[in-house]
């Protein structure tokens, strides 16, 4: 803050991973080298998100949850069936994002209506790639898989030192959210 005094702050993102303790070991990799101080995962939800659009622009800089509406006839009664799904839009503003949306789904050979578009809170969106090559926000896939395995070797209420990214920290589940603690230089 101006005065010099710390303020804590919670923020959402949301991470492509198989379970929990993935998600929790991939942002703790990705947070560590910019946050100073101690910081805590103190939530994971899981997100139903069955596509993500992204942006390059440097103006979209606001996730957009988009809720698809797809038509289908019954090939038997012919009937219409409606089945909703939810995609995830990376864009400027509302307009800007049923603009991405539309193109996005340019090739969809499927009838879909926009039911709702409506902003997130999240800051940022890390998605899975499978290759190490292609993995620059979390290193090389070998220290995400570290840091993975560091806290799935930590039993629920102890603590243990560890190097993620390059900074010695003290990963800490003796509470009920796993704290992340920097060492100190004395």
């Amino acid at each position: 803050m101006e005065n010099g005094m710390n303020k804590k702050v919670t923020e959402p993102y949301l991470v492509d991973a198989l379970s929990f303790t993935e998600a929790e070991a991939r942002i703790i990799e990705e947070m560590t080298p910019f946050i100073t101080g101690e910081f805590t995962v103190s939530d994971i939800k899981r997100a139903n998100y069955s596509e993500l659009f992204t942006s390059d622009e440097e103006s979209a800089d606001r996730y957009f949850k988009c809720k698809l509406v797809f038509i289908t006839l019954d090939g038997k009664s012919g009937a219409e069936k409606k089945t909703s799904t939810y995609v995830l839009v990376q864009a400027a503003d509302l307009r800007d994002a049923i603009k991405k949306l539309d193109e996005g789904m340019k090739g969809t050979m499927a009838d879909y209506q926009i039911a709702s578009v409506s902003e997130t809170a999240l800051i940022d969106v890390y998605p899975y790639s499978a290759e190490a090559n292609d993995i620059p926000e979390f290193g090389d896939a070998k220290s995400v898989m570290s840091v993975r395995q560091t806290i799935l070797s930590i039993p629920a209420g102890t603590s243990k030192q560890a190097t993620i990214a390059g900074i010695e920290v003290i990963i800490d589940r003796t509470g009920r959210d796993t704290v992340v603690k920097p060492i100190q230089d004395e």
